[in-house]
């Protein structure tokens, strides 16, 4: 073979790689999963943490064949593999950190702790850009979650109650409770560029309670109370869900003491066939569709000028009546990763 056929053949496979590696890089930063890429693309997972440490070294060009050289870079390959793991795969609390959230500022002691490695926060920020990690308002669980009865949950128990549904023409509801203060901080507040505002809160509180009720349909059902939710409220409200629905009903709360205390046992012995109330696993309100309603009606509420209880009612009121009145919205409280469950088939 020529020679220049031969340089031409091996300049193909170089673009070859270089594309490659190139591909893997940019899936990487777009959030796919390293274990994925190195799957989908046929290489070992060492591999794509290499690649991103050269990217980091020097962009793109780095990933062309002998194009890196001089000193070894203080986070190579190897490190950004096990910065990945654990960001994804723990908290630093298993690194003898009392917060439980990673910021810039844990992981550069992290870095510098574990591997005597100093790096500046911008410099922390762009690395974990580039493994394709983004700042996120987490999610919170409760570590005493027991696997074992949400396993029960999900493929014994909801399956039992919608074959019941099915059999007996009742309507599934979720339901829970919550109450909507003024000192709920969930909105903005302006202020001078660059300092953040300090509310100074008064001690002067007003809210207001609730318990509502969301049904795989789109239905929705609330009520407002005062003082404390017990048994005997909450067997009003089964009562009142009950005739509005005009057939039997199955609701699924949480394991509130009033939601299977005596009153609410009396009650469905007197209405056998009529009423049915299940509880979800303990310490699991991301199961629930309903928790979606006050995440909706808080963030709404959160944007508005609300200088007294009268106002706030007020507020309260019409933004629970324009969630009832959208049944689409409603629907899409059970369309998220941990409600998907309880979704109509």
């Amino acid at each position: 073979m020529a020679l220049s056929k031969v340089k031409k053949v091996a300049t193909e496979v170089e673009n070859a790689r270089f594309q490659k590696r190139k591909d893997v890089v940019a899936a990487v930063q777009r959030g796919e999963s390293p274990t994925v890429v190195a799957r989908v693309f046929g290489v070992a997972i060492r591999s794509v943490f290499d690649w991103l440490s050269w990217y980091r070294q020097g962009g793109w060009d780095a990933l062309l064949e002998g194009r890196r050289s001089g000193r070894p870079k203080k986070v190579n390959g190897a490190i950004m593999k096990w910065i990945y793991r654990a960001i994804t795969l723990g908290n630093p609390r298993q690194y003898q950190f009392e917060f439980c959230l990673w910021t810039l500022g844990i992981i550069r002691q992290m870095l510098k702790q574990e591997h005597g490695i100093i790096l500046s926060k911008s410099a922390v920020c762009r690395l974990l850009q580039q493994l394709g990690l983004t700042p996120q308002r987490p999610l919170y669980k409760s570590f005493k979650q027991n696997q074992k009865e949400m396993r029960e949950f999900l493929e014994k128990t909801y399956p039992g109650l919608r074959e019941q549904a099915r059999r007996t023409g009742a309507l599934i509801f979720f339901v829970d409770e919550a109450s909507i203060r003024s000192d709920s901080h969930r909105g903005t507040t302006w202020g001078k560029s660059g300092e953040t505002p300090v509310v100074r809160d008064t001690g002067d509180r007003f809210g207001v309670r609730l318990i509502s009720a969301v049904s795989p349909r789109g239905d929705m059902k609330f009520g407002c109370f005062e003082g404390t939710m017990d048994g005997d409220r909450f067997v009003e409200f089964l009562e009142k869900l009950r005739r509005d629905a005009g057939r039997p009903i199955i609701v699924i709360a949480d394991n509130a003491s009033y939601h299977h205390g005596k009153p609410v046992q009396k009650y469905q012995a007197a209405h056998p066939g009529e009423v049915t109330v299940a509880n979800l696993p303990p310490y699991s309100p991301e199961l629930n569709p309903d928790e979606q309603v006050w995440n909706n009606a808080k963030a709404r509420l959160g944007r508005l000028f609300l200088d007294s209880k009268v106002t706030m009612k007020a507020a309260v009121k019409s933004t629970m009546l324009s969630i009832q009145h959208n049944v689409e919205l409603v629907k899409s409280f059970f369309k998220l990763k941990d409600t998907l469950y309880a979704a109509i088939e």
